[in-house]
């Protein structure tokens, strides 16, 4: 089935996005788009294209500027992290999938699609030489809709939901035995109005109510490698009459309208971001107008509103959704130009804060210009600006940000406090995978990692500075407990990572249930707090040879010798096995310039390119004999079961 052609009759789905401006902005921005691409600027051009399509999410816009974006590539412009989606639906996908790339360009990545035949999605993931798996996918989409799920039937309820369940745990068990790309489905989408009306509610056998059991049955029993994309609540937020259209259904079996297809292709690469690591990490937050209403330097800690009437109740709501997504693991920061003692006594006085001063890793409160400001905030964090999303109700001071730092995400609240929550809880960018320890303790490291910053600055020499920390590092062995987190590390790392190989949660189980591979795990404290699960060693041994095949650590704690501490533990361990040399490997990609030299730096040679799987002009490798010790620099104790540094 092929797509069919849209005219100005498609009306934009209503939602709310996050950069309230005139109609015409995405129009001009499109504009400057096109001339920047005559012109070459290919960079530039890319800035105004995602910004065009985050600031609406109307159809024929988006079409155009797919169009757009496809020229950009073919001209060589990079725009991203470049990964294979195969998109495989039981209703027409054609559509979705060319919008998908231009969904990716704002998460940061660089979509390559395959689209599978209509409704061929069975068959394509049974068949082990289809082209499915001849396209090699990183992810697989099943953009899926409720009619798969078949008529009512005399069968008990519970019953006809074990069998759904079983249908679709076969479909993904093959996409795992014949690949390893990790899965997008697109969770099912309850009818309305129901045939059974309200008393649907009450029967079981009705669609709605098995769609609701189903999508909540998929959550609690899917493995690791499934994420869903909660297709019930969009059409919800945009209406289910507007979501489906019967007519789009008939004439082109088009599951979903025309008009609501950017909103499914925006959250559908705002899952397939979470799967890869590049969903946004850091929300930052200005205070006057934003958490309070008022102006603090005018009204004072007590004259700022907030917990009592509409207009307060509507400002701590904003707060409380605010920390929840702190309980989620996004880092909070706080941008205000004000008088820090000010803000202060705001924190210490007004009992209505929902927001503790201890919820925020960073307050850059000061008289600095905003774009200095969130500039100071990510080297402070250790994170790039294109971590941080930018919320205000300043339209100038928002431009300002867009204008000066295009690669941070800016959330212009609206007018009307009540519609804050609205404008976050529609931003799509801090999709995350399901919370691993490390993932709720977040916040509080990246707090630790501040106040480090802060000691260094004030430390005569950098080993004082170690010593000061007073660091310990725990080491465990790759096990169930930790590969989980051992494989969100391996998708997200892409700063100190020396291979960029994203290895999948089954693949790291694989390997830990392997003696031939080692997989090392380090966790680090200091004494501002726990950072948690933060560097990762996996290496092959192949004879008398230990080949590292993933050297990645969390860019929270660069720059205070783990690394060394790391090989130290890995060279032990290979002595232990009887190996008498380690191999390395540098992949490099766009942000990893930091690690180009990590190998010399730590004694290894040059040597010839190996089979590791980087066949890349830009891979090099690294020998290092372990016919002597390699000590380390000592900053760090080690607590390792079974495991002894070499010394």
């Amino acid at each position: 089935m092929t797509g069919v052609n849209v005219g100005s009759g498609v009306r934009a789905a209503p939602q709310a996005r996050h950069a309230p401006r005139k109609a015409s902005w995405p129009d001009s921005l499109m504009a400057a788009a096109r001339a920047d691409f005559s012109s070459g600027r290919h960079d530039r051009a890319l800035q105004h294209l995602r910004a065009s399509v985050e600031a609406a999410d109307d159809f024929a816009g988006w079409m155009a500027a797919a169009g757009l974006l496809r020229r950009l590539k073919s001209a060589g412009a990079g725009a991203g992290r470049h990964i294979r989606v195969a998109v495989l639906g039981s209703y027409t996908t054609s559509q979705l999938s060319a919008l998908l790339p231009l969904a990716g360009l704002t998460c940061g990545l660089d979509i390559e699609v395959y689209e599978g035949g209509y409704d061929q999605f069975r068959q394509e993931i049974f068949d082990a030489a289809s082209g499915l798996y001849a396209f090699g996918p990183d992810v697989v989409v099943l953009a899926v809709h409720a009619g798969d799920l078949g008529a009512s039937t005399t069968a008990s309820p519970e019953a006809v939901l074990e069998e759904q369940v079983s249908t679709w745990s076969v479909l993904w068990d093959a996409i795992a035995r014949h690949s390893t790309a990790s899965i997008v489905q697109h969770a099912f989408v309850a009818p309305a109005p129901e045939t059974l009306g309200n008393a649907a509610l009450r029967d079981p056998s009705s669609l709605s109510r098995r769609v609701h059991a189903l999508n909540a049955r998929f959550a609690d029993v899917a493995p690791a490698t499934v994420s869903f994309v909660d297709c019930d609540q969009l059409a919800a937020s945009v209406g289910k009459q507007t979501w489906f259209s019967p007519r789009y259904w008939y004439t082109a079996r088009q599951a979903v309208s025309l008009a609501c297809i950017p909103l499914l292709a925006r959250h559908t690469a705002a899952v397939i971001a979470a799967r890869v690591g590049t969903s946004r990490k850091c929300l930052v937050l200005d205070l006057d107008g934003t958490l309070w209403g008022g102006v603090l330097g005018e009204d004072g800690a007590d004259g700022v509103v907030m917990g009592e009437g509409a207009t307060g109740e509507a400002f701590s709501a904003f707060q409380r959704q605010v920390k929840q997504l702190k309980e989620r693991g996004v880092i909070l920061a706080v941008c205000s130009k004000n008088n820090p003692a000010d803000v202060d006594e705001v924190f210490a006085r007004r009992a209505e804060m929902v927001l503790a001063r201890d919820d925020f890793a960073v307050l850059r409160v000061g008289w600095e210009d905003k774009p200095s400001q969130l500039q100071a905030i990510a080297t402070g964090l250790r994170i790039g600006v294109d971590s941080l999303v930018f919320a205000d109700d300043n339209p100038a001071e928002c431009e300002l940000v867009r204008q000066l730092l295009p690669d941070v995400d800016v959330l212009e609240l609206p007018a009307e406090p009540a519609e804050y929550g609205r404008v976050l809880a529609s931003y799509a960018h801090f999709e995350s995978l399901p919370l691993t320890h490390e993932d709720r303790e977040r916040a509080a490291s990246y707090q630790s990692r501040a106040h480090a910053a802060e000691l260094e600055q004030s430390s005569s020499s950098l080993e004082e500075f170690w010593r000061s920390l007073h660091m310990s590092m725990t080491v465990d062995r790759l096990a169930d407990a930790t590969t989980a987190r051992a494989a969100q590390l391996i998708g997200k790392t892409n700063q100190f990572n020396l291979t960029l190989r994203r290895h999948t949660t089954a693949e790291v189980e694989a390997m830990a249930a392997d003696p031939a591979w080692v997989g090392l795990c380090f966790r680090l404290a200091d004494r501002f707090g726990d950072h948690g699960f933060v560097g990762l060693l996996l290496a092959h041994q192949e004879g008398d040879l230990l080949n590292i095949d993933t050297f990645l650590m969390s860019c929270r704690v660069i720059g205070r010798t783990v690394e060394d501490q790391m090989l130290s533990v890995l060279v032990g361990e290979a002595q232990r096995r009887g190996c008498t040399s380690l191999r390395g490997h540098f992949l490099k990609g766009p942000k990893n310039d930091l690690v180009s030299g990590l190998y010399p730096r730590l004694g290894f040679s040059d040597a010839e390119p190996s089979t590791l799987g980087l066949a890349d002009e830009d891979c090099a490798s690294y020998v290092l004999s372990l016919d002597r010790a390699c000590p380390s620099p000592g900053f760090i104790s080690v607590v390792a079961d079974g495991l002894v540094p070499s010394s």
